[in-house]
């Protein structure tokens, strides 16, 4: 019998117990051998847990055992499930992780850890709660050269655009109901300001380009500055939506990104709503593959632990594909500025015939009495900023700008 360990008991660690013994049966079948779960790790009480003669208070208990083959790390942040994850691999005990946070922050090193111990860190549950991405991405996906990955990969701020996509109302009232509603927290800047979508994006482009990406070389924009007039303008041509993704540029650069996009109609992601995520995936023998589900959640988020217990359990020694190298500098990681698309540009309507000076060629979306709002041929972002400036000198102000997503 292999005994697992818990460590945090919050929202997904509780989950990851309770869909253990929920489904144990099912589970021990697909594992090939029966497993219970020993050790709980909480300095909280919880006197009335049906598991309470499981929980611990020191991360000692687990690693000097003996007996624990996996551990779930659903802690969040980087200490001290760091030093936890790292005690336990050091031990060559397998760790399943739902934190984003800190594969981001350390993944090369837990990565290269498990590595040296015959074990394995797994972290499925850290990009898409529910929705299978990770393994599908180097193992399903393993004989394609994957040209970029694009994604809504935050529940929060999607269902946020959502709302004011279907529902005409302004980004404070939607983020209020999402707070009321239990999608945002109390302080919702990891959501609205896109680093949680950073994260998953670091952990996605390391993944599919093999060296370690970090969060501070990703250029990275929330929503915040989203007016209502420019989801309603856009409706005519697509939805604006918090898009993360990443792009190869060369044999030797990629481009990840994090910021508010234009997604066409007649791209699939556009339809993604509420607080669903969906990943896009670009191949050359796939061309285009999409993963769609929950993104987070309490069951979603512990299903995706708990696949990678299964799985942990099913493995004696390190999984290779699931890995990548430490990255000395962020040199391979591109400026924004090269992203290139098609760009939205949205003005002041007394000002729209001062814009042929420069920008002729465009396309115009929407001329009223108050906005005048026209789409670009494809520029680089640097070309996008400068044309701003431009207009900006012809006494143009451009209130918004926005690219939109090219698959």
């Amino acid at each position: 019998m292999s005994k697992i360990a818990v460590l945090g008991y919050g929202v997904v660690g509780s989950g990851v117990v309770e869909l253990f013994y929920k489904n144990k049966e099912k589970i021990e079948k697909k594992a090939g051998h029966e497993m219970d779960v020993k050790f709980i790790l909480d300095i909280r009480e919880f006197p009335d847990s049906p598991y309470k003669d499981k929980f611990v208070k020191s991360i000692d208990e687990i690693v000097n055992d003996g007996e624990v083959t996996t551990v779930a790390e659903c802690m969040g942040g980087v200490e001290p499930a760091f030093t936890f994850t790292k005690q336990c691999l050091e031990k060559g005990i397998s760790v399943c992780t739902s934190n984003k946070e800190l594969v981001a922050a350390k993944g090369d090193e837990l990565l290269a850890l498990a590595q040296a111990n015959s074990c394995n860190y797994f972290f499925e549950a850290s990009v898409g709660g529910a929705i299978p991405i990770i393994r599908p991405l180097h193992r399903c996906l393993a004989g394609n050269d994957i040209t970029s990955v694009a994604g809504i990969l935050n529940g929060t701020t999607n269902f946020i655009l959502t709302k004011m996509i279907n529902d005409g109302m302004k980004f404070d009232d939607a983020l209020k109901l999402a707070q009321e509603l239990g999608y945002a927290e109390s302080n919702p800047a990891a959501d609205v300001e896109g680093h949680d979508a950073c994260r998953k994006i670091c952990i996605i482009s390391s993944l599919v380009y093999g060296r370690h990406v970090y969060p501070d070389s990703v250029y990275t924009k929330g929503i915040t500055d989203i007016k209502l007039e420019d989801v309603q303008i856009v409706d005519k041509i697509g939805a604006i939506k918090l898009i993360a993704q990443v792009s190869r540029i060369s044999d030797e650069t990629i481009l990840p990104t994090v910021m508010p996009m234009i997604v066409p109609h007649e791209s699939l992601l556009s339809s993604v709503s509420d607080v669903f995520n969906a990943v896009m995936v670009n191949g050359d023998g796939i061309d285009k593959v999409m993963f769609y589900g929950r993104g987070a959640g309490k069951l979603p988020t512990a299903s995706a632990v708990m696949g990678d217990i299964v799985e942990a359990e099913k493995h004696s020694k390190t999984v290779l594909s699931q890995s990548w190298e430490a990255a000395s500098d962020n040199s391979f990681v591109e400026d924004y500025t090269k992203l290139s698309a098609k760009m939205y540009f949205r003005i002041n309507a007394a000002d729209k015939d001062k814009v042929n000076t420069v920008c002729s060629n465009a396309e115009v979306i929407c001329s009223d009495d108050n906005n005048y709002a026209f789409v670009t041929e494809k520029l680089s972002m640097k070309q996008a900023l400068e044309m701003q400036d431009k207009l900006k000198n012809n006494g143009v102000e451009v209130i918004t700008l926005l690219p939109l997503l090219s698959e």
